[in-house]
């Protein structure tokens, strides 16, 4: 059970483990209605993700994001995710979970807000909702990690959202220490040094940003 966790919540997922996620228990999610939305095959995977669907694709599902008006990579909630860790931190679970959902609702594929779900769902006792957002969490982290191997601009990681970045870093125990801006080919790139917790080992990664950055020079026309 997590009683604590990490002031370094307040932008990313720090502590989380791959092994402290498999050991929760697996009921059977509950469905929850889908919001309308501009894509209507947007509108379906997010509808097949939240009813628990294990078939949905995680990686198609960010991409449709990014064809809909709701589609906003620089938008932050960033005042409800400090509060959100901070409530985690003070075990005040119902808050936590409160700030979520509110998370959520802007942006119903942030990872942070996924994670806060998770944790206060499952602190809560509610074991359905505890497994959808595992499920979630889990399959939006397992899409950018399984979209390259981060060692190139060629097998880049690809991200929808600077958020993915340190989500990801985080989740494989990195601490980022260091940012660059990479053109290359026609594409964007953020390299990002990064620190391992544990060994304090270097490493560097690249993620393709070419979705925020191309979303970002239209808004500015």
């Amino acid at each position: 059970m997590i009683k604590r966790i990490s002031w370094l919540f307040l932008v990313t997922v720090v502590t989380l483990t791959a092994s402290s996620l498999n050991a929760q228990p697996k009921p059977a999610p509950t469905p929850t209605p889908a919001p309308a939305q501009n894509s209507r095959s947007f509108a379906d995977l997010l509808q097949r993700a939240k009813n628990g669907d294990a078939t949905v694709d995680f990686r198609e599902l960010r991409i449709a994001y990014t064809e809909t008006k709701e589609y906003n990579p620089y938008r932050s909630a960033r005042d409800e995710r400090q509060k959100m860790f901070a409530a985690l931190n003070a075990n005040q679970y119902e808050q936590a979970r409160e700030l979520a959902e509110t998370i959520l609702a802007q942006n119903f594929l942030d990872l942070n807000g996924q994670f806060g779900a998770f944790v206060s769902y499952r602190e809560l006792g509610n074991a359905p909702k505890t497994t959808l957002h595992k499920f979630l969490f889990e399959g939006l982290v397992h899409s950018v990690e399984n979209s390259g191997d981060g060692k190139s601009p060629e097998t880049a990681f690809m991200v929808i959202s600077v958020d993915e970045e340190y989500v990801l870093l985080n989740w494989r125990g990195l601490r980022a220490s260091e940012q660059s801006l990479v053109n290359q080919n026609g594409h964007v790139y953020d390299l990002m040094k990064a620190v391992n917790t544990k060994t304090n080992e270097t490493v560097s990664y690249y993620f393709n940003i070419d979705k925020p950055y191309n979303w970002l020079g239209k808004s500015l026309k």
